[in-house]
């Protein structure tokens, strides 16, 4: 689960870009990812958002 400002990106990407429950899930999925990548033990806001911004690119194309 991320920190305290990840959920709060996190609830207001819900809300602007209409993530499903499907589509919640998969972000949160590369976000811990990354946090793994980066040695983390936790999901920061960095992660969520970097998370988004693939999203984003993706549905873009």
């Amino acid at each position: 689960m991320p920190d305290e400002s990840g959920k709060a990106l996190l609830t207001e990407a819900v809300d602007k870009m209409k993530l499903s429950a499907r589509g919640y899930h998969r972000v949160m999925r590369v976000a811990r990812t990354l946090a793994d990548l980066e040695g983390r033990e936790g999901v920061g806001r960095i992660q969520v958002a970097e998370a988004l911004s693939y999203r984003r690119i993706h549905n873009a194309q």
